[in-house]
């Protein structure tokens, strides 16, 4: 029988003050990257920059997609505040380039508890 992870659950006498614990940590970037993931247009988004070299421009972005440039926006800032996409300012443009390290070690991380006998 598998053991669960040291960080699938939380110590209850934490005060607030304190700093996360590593296992606080841990399910923090799980929701974030997680809750990323979970719509349709920021996986594309994501496939989208792995398969054009790992960057490409927000214009570039949002020439791909159907949807207006507010929401492909709002996209890109979730991505971005979940660590799966880096922005750099170029100029005037921004060029938003895939973490997959990042996207790897915390997804594939969670998928490898299905993997382990």
């Amino acid at each position: 029988m598998p053991v669960a992870p040291p960080w699938s659950s939380l110590p209850s006498s934490r005060s607030l003050s304190d700093p996360p614990s590593l296992a606080e940590r841990k399910l923090a970037d799980l929701k974030a990257v997680f809750a990323a993931l979970a719509h349709d247009q920021r996986r594309h988004i994501l496939l989208t920059l792995k398969f054009r070299g790992g960057e490409m421009t927000a214009g570039e972005i949002a020439d791909r997609f159907a949807c207006s440039w507010p929401t492909t926006s709002r996209h890109l800032r979730v991505l971005e505040d979940a660590g799966l996409v880096m922005v750099e300012k170029r100029g005037r443009e921004r060029v938003y380039q895939l973490e997959m390290k990042r996207l790897l070690a915390v997804a594939g991380g969670w998928l490898d508890w299905f993997r382990r006998d």
